[in-house]
């Protein structure tokens, strides 16, 4: 029997497995299990780091990377996003928790799990009422400085176990000062094992493909020994320590991680908890989609694919919640691993499924294994992790480009670093709001005049021009609202004060998309305050949908002069030497 079409719909909107399930064939399952093997191998050192980042026990970060994966693999529609535990979110999940007070590691954990609970009701409330425009108020020049500004927090912040001391702070300064303070107390093997891991990684991510390629091996093999390289020094450090007891020389281990796979878990509801990690938890999902849904839809670019943003909410939701009824924190769609996934040619979502099984096997069988693991080792891991994500050269790009997106970058670099990670990206994205209310808030507004020979119109200040005896044109380069309508009536009356014997006044309409109904009030009394002076007052090139809202109100019918199709037939119309009665022939809006 044949499914009803809406409901068949609707189940292919909100269940896009539905799509690629449907050509899963063994080849596209055989490049699945290929890039699922690489990106596991990556993934098990970077759950445990960013669990450690998070404040969280390390076995949280396996958790976190085993039923998100699944849901986003049903409910997500980019064929290569690898989704899981990240630096970013990491860092924002431990500053959240942070401000509860809480001691005991149950209640950290279970904040963990709340918070991520709470995102994942947020995402999906946002995927399903389609809101995922939200995001936009969130600039890229934002979430470059922002992502620049966590990323040196982030390095700063495992600096402790690099030097195998204890160490803390939320901002920049107050890491630094702790860690100058204690920097006596620093354990001299562990700061070996951590610069050495550290070394060591940079050397891999940048040295070791070329030289493997140099010894013959083939390119896909060499990538995969290249993104093995934390996992080789998980390996070496963890023996290390477990051969030499270094535990008992103060080296700090990872300890014991229970096996088996994740346990049902519940969020808390206490009302107090939900108040306090409301507005982190609100930041942290808006920061994880943004981040999430650009490495989308860059690898998607790349294949010819698409993703659907709203979806993405859905997916991303989902996968947040069943993070949290697994015991896990708050995740997201990482860059590094997605890209990973993609060069090792994951054709659909079921690599994330196939990666699930890989970190639910590690969970049963490896973690053991990681007792003697040094903490040293997974700070390492983390720091050669964000330090790639740090890119100053965002404040020398925006200053040479636009003097506001530079001011919004270095204001959320700045209050990220000094203040926090909560207070920077609400600041960059209070900022980008007003600022873009400040730009449009005083619209670009030109003279022009017809280029001599042709039927085109250009900024007298620009170019030589024709201009009319009597008539004055004024291109108004942006929509017309609330926000920028006086401003545009106090810039025409005050042009028109400095002509001497105006008649027309011609307002050309080329970029204008809206005209809000604060903006349609000051036209009119525009039009009646020419009037009063004997100024005609005619529009053109007005947009289809902005006439037909003109068309809904008395302002047409008020109008004193015309609305012409195009500015050519306006300067027509209104020359001296035009036929008597051309400049009433008005011509209807595209």
């Amino acid at each position: 029997m044949t499914m009803p079409r809406p409901t068949r719909e609707t189940l292919f909107r909100y269940l896009p497995i539905l799509t690629w399930a449907r050509v899963y064939n063994r080849d596209t399952a055989t490049s699945d299990l290929v890039a699922a093997v690489i990106v596991t191998i990556m993934l098990i050192p970077q759950s445990l780091a960013y669990a450690l980042l998070a404040g969280l026990p390390a076995e949280m970060g396996l958790y976190a990377s085993i039923l998100p994966l699944v849901a986003y693999a049903i409910f997500g529609t980019s064929r290569a996003l690898a989704v899981g535990p990240v630096a970013v979110v990491s860092l924002m999940t431990a500053a959240a928790i942070g401000q509860l007070g809480l001691s005991s590691p149950g209640d950290i954990a279970l904040a963990a799990i709340t918070l991520a609970f709470i995102s994942g009701v947020f995402l999906t409330l946002l995927g399903m009422l389609k809101l995922g425009f939200l995001a936009n108020f969130l600039s890229h020049p934002v979430i470059a400085g922002f992502i620049t500004a966590s990323g040196v927090l982030i390095a700063a912040s495992q600096l402790k176990h690099i030097f195998g001391i204890d160490a803390g702070g939320h901002t920049l300064v107050e890491l630094v000062i702790s860690i100058f303070e204690h920097i006596g107390e620093t354990n001299l093997i562990t700061l070996v094992i951590g610069v050495s891991a550290t070394a060591f990684l940079f050397w891999v991510r940048k040295g070791l493909k070329p030289l493997l390629r140099k010894a013959g091996l083939g390119p896909r093999m060499a990538d995969i020994f290249a993104k093995a390289g934390p996992v080789a020094a998980v390996v070496v450090t963890t023996l290390v320590a477990w051969a030499f007891g270094l535990g008992d020389h103060g080296v700090r281990l990872v300890g014991e991680v229970p096996t088996g796979l994740p346990p049902l878990s519940a969020p808390s509801f206490d009302l107090s908890m939900w108040q306090t990690l409301l507005l982190p938890a609100v930041l942290i999902s808006i920061i994880g989609f943004v981040e999430s849904v650009s490495v989308a839809q860059t690898l998607a670019a790349k294949r010819r694919q698409r993703i659907d943003p709203d979806q993405e909410l859905i997916g991303l939701g989902t996968s947040n919640i069943a993070s949290a009824i697994s015991g896990g924190f708050p995740v997201t769609g990482g860059f590094s691993r997605s890209v990973v996934n993609f060069d090792a040619g994951a054709e659909t979502p079921a690599a994330g499924a196939y990666t699930a099984i890989g970190i639910g096997i590690a969970t049963l069988v490896l973690t053991p294994l990681l007792f003697f693991l040094p903490k040293a080792t997974l700070a390492a891991t983390i720091i050669v992790a964000v330090l790639s994500l740090v890119d100053f050269s965002i404040l020398k790009k925006t200053w040479g480009y636009s003097k506001v997106d530079f001011t919004a970058v270095t204001a959320t670099i700045v209050l990220t670093l000094l203040v926090g990670v909560e207070v920077g990206v609400s600041a960059g994205v209070l900022l980008s709001i007003f600022l873009h209310l400040y730009k449009t808030s005083k619209p670009h507004v030109a003279e022009v005049g017809l280029v001599p020979g042709t039927q085109h119109f250009r900024n007298v200040l620009r170019h030589k021009v024709e201009t009319l005896p009597g008539v004055l044109t004024l291109r108004v380069d942006e929509s017309l609202y609330f926000v920028n309508a006086r401003f545009l009536e106090d810039y025409v009356l005050e042009r028109v004060a400095e002509c001497e014997k105006l008649n027309h006044v011609v307002l050309m309409f080329p970029a204008v998309n809206e005209v809000d109904h604060s903006a349609l009030e000051t036209l009119e009394e525009l039009n009646r305050r020419l009037a009063e002076q004997n100024i005609t007052l005619h529009l053109t090139e007005v947009k289809g949908p902005v006439m037909d809202r003109l068309q809904r109100s008395h302002f047409l019918h008020d109008l004193s002069g015309r609305v012409f199709l195009s500015q050519y037939d306006a300067w027509c119309a209104l020359k001296p030497d035009a036929p008597e009665g051309a400049e009433k022939e008005g011509v209807a809006a595209q």
